[in-house]
């Protein structure tokens, strides 16, 4: 390797949200996002219609983040590409477009997982930001998405282990599926953030889910809920109106709860105390502020992304590429989405 700047296009389109960003070496020049409204009438991401929309934003989002990088795609040493997991009309578009990106250019290819991805977003951060503090290696990593829930020993950049995950649901499921019995607009786990902050979080008790070891489990919960509010809603039909911002509250404190149980217990186990969040569902207001309070009782350092690198986004992409560029680990051009990638 020699000491030239290395610039990497990231690329990202695994469910809804079409994202490019550029790095020199593993700092953020851009990153550009563009969601897809169209599925809110539909009350969850419809497929065929988030790959239609992948088509219309790619060449756009990925002009805007070299223009806004101030690079020119000569520029570019590498492209990197999110390879799954996720929807595989959507990654389709992204692997497609790197793949014939790259080969117009003469450059390589890196896929990336999208899971590893999100644990690196915790590395994802601008050019000139001094105040930038990365975790340290080893940590673990709790990265709660819409699809996934887990729990990550990251002993390296390109070295992680799934200790614990989900064995049926994942919380940011749960939390969506939770404002959906509620009659909150898709995507629903923001608003139940936003009202909980108004609610009593002791006000009703739901049960918390018991997995063996480091697992977790969000199905039982999701049936309470819903028994619940049937059997709440059959006395008084006015219930949940009445009572919205309370259920909020009692439904994002017991699903932090369970996730902060088991998060604890890795700990405990693995004597790693460097602690960080993932995922779209670590936007969380609940989730964030009660790992920072762990932070005091039981000496965590804990490390959260930012907001923009919380949810599906194409930084988090571009980083990962970026430290398996640095190993040469390129992948080929016969190469094809996959809607499962486990670790």
């Amino acid at each position: 390797m020699n000491n030239k700047p290395v610039y990497i296009l990231g690329i990202e389109s695994s469910c809804d949200e079409t994202s490019a960003a550029v790095t020199i070496d593993n700092k953020l020049l851009s990153n550009v996002i563009a969601g897809q409204r169209v599925h809110e009438a539909w009350g969850g991401v419809v497929p065929e219609l988030a790959s239609r929309a992948h088509q219309q934003n790619i060449i756009p989002v990925v002009n805007e983040a070299l223009h806004k990088a101030k690079v020119a795609k000569q520029e570019l040493n590498a492209i990197a590409f999110t390879r799954g997991p996720g929807l595989i009309g959507s990654l389709l578009v992204g692997t497609s477009f790197a793949k014939s990106f790259a080969l117009a250019l003469g450059i390589p290819i890196i896929e990336v997982n999208h899971m590893q991805a999100h644990v690196l977003a915790n590395f994802a951060s601008p050019v000139g930001d001094t105040s930038f503090d990365p975790p340290l290696f080893p940590f673990l990593c709790l990265t709660v998405s819409g699809g996934h829930t887990q729990i990550v020993m990251v002993k390296d950049y390109n070295l992680m282990e799934v200790i614990g995950q989900t064995t049926d649901d994942a919380a940011g499921e749960a939390f969506d599926k939770a404002a959906k019995m509620l009659g909150l607009p898709y995507p629903g786990g923001p608003l139940i953030d936003k009202y909980a902050k108004e609610g009593d979080p002791l006000a009703f008790k739901f049960p918390k889910p018991e997995s063996p070891g480091l697992n977790y489990s969000f199905s039982g919960l999701k049936t309470a809920i819903l028994y619940f509010l049937k059997k709440q809603t059959e006395n008084d039909d006015q219930f949940i109106v009445k009572n919205l911002a309370d259920l909020c509250a009692s439904i994002q404190h017991t699903i932090v709860q369970v996730l902060l149980h088991k998060l604890k217990i890795a700990s405990l186990e693995t004597g790693i105390k460097n602690i960080a969040l993932a995922g779209g569902v670590s936007a969380n207001s609940a989730l964030r502020e009660t790992v920072l309070k762990e932070q005091e009782l039981s000496g965590w350092k804990v490390h959260i992304p930012a907001f923009e690198y919380c949810t599906d986004n194409a930084a988090m992409i571009a980083v990962s590429g970026y430290y398996k560029y640095l190993k040469s680990d390129f992948a080929t051009q016969d190469i094809s989405p996959v809607a499962r990638y486990p670790f």
